[in-house]
């Protein structure tokens, strides 16, 4: 799923930050092609990447605006039109989905990032949001740890070598599932490599930010709110016609 800010006018685009958003969309193409080809049931150890990924690509967003911005309702806007558009797809696609769709917990993670990021501001949208998050965990995907998650890279990102084991700590509490994470205990390799792959993300990411690339990187522009419905669509279709 696409993040909720796009670069300001006249800023220079961070090609990690690019390279970043890329991952976050491969990954998650990845991880829902085990819906159409079931064998590939590994794919779900490399789609942990995704949902932190762009959470990170929110932070690193809100943390390149001017400061005193306000909260960017535009994005906020598109977020949850999105979010609409794409339930039906994703329910399409996914066969009895337990939660609602990404784009819920991404549109509270950004109000709960920018009241973090800008603490100036009126604490009310961050406010509702935590409230939100919390009555409507058991409906959002990755439930309010995920909706936290963008707000806990936007300390990393201020304070790297302090903050860091925030995000993977809530990262690891975002993809908890008890029989899963109970494998990992008794030594299962598949679990064990979905709970590092959960671990890793954050430090992945974050180390990709910190990195000067001096490669030029495709944008990733809005055309990824279109992609994230589409690609339900697609991928929907595509079982449909196989044998």
């Amino acid at each position: 799923m696409p993040t909720p800010v796009a670069a300001q006018v006249g800023q220079t685009r961070d090609a990690a930050l690019d390279l970043l958003k890329w991952l976050a969309l491969l990954s998650m193409l990845l991880d829902h092609l085990r819906y159409v080809w079931p064998a590939l049931y590994w794919l779900y150890v490399p789609g942990r990447l995704a949902f932190p990924l762009f959470c990170l690509a929110i932070a690193a967003n809100l943390r390149r605006q001017p400061p005193g911005r306000p909260l960017p309702l535009r994005y906020l806007g598109l977020l949850l039109g999105f979010a609409l558009l794409s339930e039906w797809p994703y329910r399409l696609l996914v066969p009895a989905p337990q939660t609602l769709n990404i784009l819920p917990t991404l549109a509270l993670g950004l109000l709960l990032a920018q009241a973090l990021a800008r603490p100036g501001g009126s604490p009310w949208p961050g406010l509702g949001a935590l409230a939100l998050a919390l009555l409507g965990h058991p409906w959002l995907m990755f439930g309010a740890a995920g909706a936290l998650l963008p707000a806990a890279f936007v300390q990393a990102l201020h304070r790297p070598r302090r903050a860091w084991p925030w995000p993977v700590a809530l990262c690891l509490l975002a993809n908890y599932w008890p029989p899963l994470y109970a494998d990992a205990l008794e030594g299962d390799a598949f679990a064990l490599a979905v709970v590092c792959s959960c671990a890793l993300a954050p430090l992945v990411g974050i180390g990709l930010l910190q990195r000067q690339l001096r490669c030029s990187v495709a944008p990733v522009g809005r055309w990824a709110y279109g992609f994230y419905p589409g690609h339900f669509l697609a991928l929907a279709g595509l079982r449909e016609v196989l044998p």
